[in-house]
C-alpha cells in the first residue's frame, strides 16, 4: 500500500520533524573511542607547520652532513661540490622541498638541471629540468628513477620555484631480510600529483636493476649534486602522518 502525505498547515513541518526523528534514531555509530588528534599551526606561506622539523630555512645548512660545501645566498642554497645528507635519519614522513634548475639553459636531457632527492638516501624522486627537454620517461622530473615516470609533467620553466610535497613510508623487513612491506611514495609536484601511493621497487640505481636489501627504519635524506647549480629553499619534514588508533568495544 502507498501512503500518500497531504500536508495541511503545520503538516510540512510535522513531516520533516518526522523524518529528522527517524534519521537520527537510525545513526550508525562505530563504537571506537578515539583520541582527540593533535592541534597544530598549519603552514602558512613560507612558515612549516608548527610540529616540522625545520631542514633549510635560508640562513644556513646546518641539519645537513657536508652542507658547508653548498653556498647559501639569499634565501636559498646551491648545490655545489658533492651531494648531501641529513644529520638526522627519518622513516615514514612528510617532506616538503623547493627547487628551481638553472635559468640559462645548457646541455640536454640529463645533463640540464640534474638533481634528485634521495628518501633513506636510496629511492630517488628526480630533480631535472623536463620543460621542453626530451629525456627517458622514467628519467625526468617527477619520476621515480628508472622504475615510474611522473603521472604528468608539471613542471614549470628553467629558473622558476618549483615544490614537492612527498609522503613517503619506509619499507618493512622481516627478521630473515627479506620485503614485509615495501616502500610506497606519494608526490605532488607544483600542487598536481605526479606518484600516486606507488609501491617503490627498491634502491632506485643507474647501473642497476632495483632490488632490496635490509637496512635501519630511519635513514638520511640526500639531496644529489650531478654536476647543476641546482637551488633550494623552504625544506621541512614531519613524522607524525601515521593514522590515529582508537579503541573498539571490548578491547582492553
Amino acid at each position: 500500500m502507498i501512503h500518500r502525505f497531504l500536508p495541511g498547515k503545520c503538516g510540512t513541518a510535522a513531516l520533516l520533524t518526522a523524518i529528522g526523528m527517524v534519521t537520527l534514531d537510525r545513526e550508525w555509530k562505530s563504537g571506537i573511542v578515539w583520541p582527540e588528534p593533535p592541534v597544530i599551526e598549519p603552514a602558512q606561506g613560507t612558515a612549516p607547520p608548527s610540529d616540522a622539523v625545520v631542514l633549510f630555512d635560508g640562513r644556513d645548512m646546518s641539519a645537513w652532513q657536508g652542507g658547508e660545501h653548498w653556498e647559501v645566498r639569499d634565501g636559498y642554497a646551491v648545490s655545489r661540490e658533492t651531494s648531501i645528507s641529513t644529520k638526522q635519519p627519518f622513516g615514514d614522513c612528510q617532506l616538503h622541498i623547493e627547487f628551481a634548475t638553472p635559468a640559462e639553459v645548457h646541455g640536454s636531457g640529463q645533463g640540464r638541471g640534474n638533481s634528485g632527492v634521495y628518501m633513506m638516501g636510496l629511492y630517488e624522486l628526480q630533480i631535472l629540468d623536463s620543460y621542453d627537454n626530451k629525456t627517458y620517461f622514467d628519467g625526468q622530473c617527477g619520476a621515480i628513477y628508472k622504475q615510474q615516470p611522473p603521472i604528468v609533467n608539471a613542471c614549470r620553466k628553467p629558473g622558476e620555484w618549483q615544490s614537492y610535497d612527498i609522503l613517503f613510508e619506509a619499507p618493512r623487513f622481516n627478521d630473515d631480510g627479506s620485503v614485509a612491506q615495501p616502500a610506497y611514495v606519494t608526490a605532488l609536484q607544483n600542487g598536481a600529483l605526479v606518484q600516486n601511493h606507488l609501491a617503490i621497487q627498491g634502491e632506485t640505481a643507474y647501473d642497476k636493476p632495483p632490488q632490496y636489501a635490509k637496512h635501519p627504519a630511519k635513514l638520511p635524506i640526500s639531496l644529489q649534486y650531478h654536476g647543476n647549480p641546482v637551488r633550494f629553499r623552504n625544506i621541512w619534514l614531519r613524522e607524525n602522518i601515521r593514522p590515529v588508533v582508537g579503541k573498539a568495544p571490548g578491547d582492553p
